[in-house]
């Protein structure tokens, strides 16, 4: 066949269907894609579900990077150089079904297909921004704006197409873990958004759309209870007779 007449790269559909150095690999809740340290040789794509990338310190201290949704890669430190190892641990939060693209196919169809690379090429442009955002906000944001962000994010709010209100199941562990404060905390939090109406929480969260006004425009009340009222206890005769002998 003539050059000139060779059929368009489909990248949709060689992200959902096998072939050649790539099959479909299904996940149930909380089974693992790779763990960190492993042998980096093959790049993920999520079709469908829910999954984490999480970190393990030296001194054995976890952290969530980063939660994954349908239409994203993860693994992609395999195409980087052979023998590369894992730099996290990838796992499932809900079902999750998988394209699993072996090393060498992901980089033949990389160097062949300018449509397939400018796609993977906004992908981690995309990415590269969420990760300064993420930075951004764990910088400069209280940890109630951080969860909140959190489970807007979740919730798909901003990407194209209605969100999905409903998020998957993920515990206070987890996103405490993700915006870097106690589980006592995000409780708390939690409680606070459902009193507010931000959100809806009965075993599954749901977020509404008034949520967004915490992140873009922080719109809290003005006592804010991330930050409980110190209040000055009632006077005390004994108390400032000792204070002036101090004195």
């Amino acid at each position: 066949m003539d050059g000139g007449t060779r059929k368009p790269f489909d990248t949709a559909r060689f992200l959902a269907s096998q072939g050649k150095g790539r099959k479909i690999v299904h996940f149930k809740a909380k089974e693992v894609f790779f763990h960190q340290g492993g042998p980096a040789d093959s790049v993920f794509y999520l079709q469908s579900g829910r999954a984490k990338l999480t970190v393990v310190s030296k001194k054995g201290k976890e952290a969530t990077v980063t939660l994954l949704s349908a239409g994203d890669f993860v693994g992609e430190e395999s195409i980087i150089d052979v023998g590369a190892l894992r730099t996290a641990t990838a796992s499932a939060i809900a079902a999750c079904a998988t394209l699993k693209i072996g090393r060498e196919q992901m980089l033949r169809v990389l160097h062949e297909e300018h449509v397939f690379s400018a796609f993977f090429l906004n992908f981690m442009l995309l990415r590269g921004m969420r990760t300064q955002a993420d930075l951004i906000d764990q910088l400069f944001n209280s940890s109630e704006r951080r969860l909140a962000r959190i489970l807007l994010l979740m919730a798909d709010f901003g990407k194209p197409g209605e969100p999905e209100t409903l998020i998957p199941a993920v515990t206070q562990e987890t996103l405490a873990e993700m915006i870097g404060t106690t589980r006592s905390r995000v409780s708390f939090f939690m409680n606070r958004f459902r009193k507010l109406g931000f959100i809806e929480y009965n075993g599954r969260i749901r977020v509404n759309k008034s949520l967004l006004n915490v992140v873009l425009h922080d719109q809290l009340p003005e006592q804010n209870a991330s930050r409980p009222t110190l209040l000055d206890r009632p006077p005390s005769p004994a108390r400032d007779a000792k204070r002036a002998r101090l004195v």
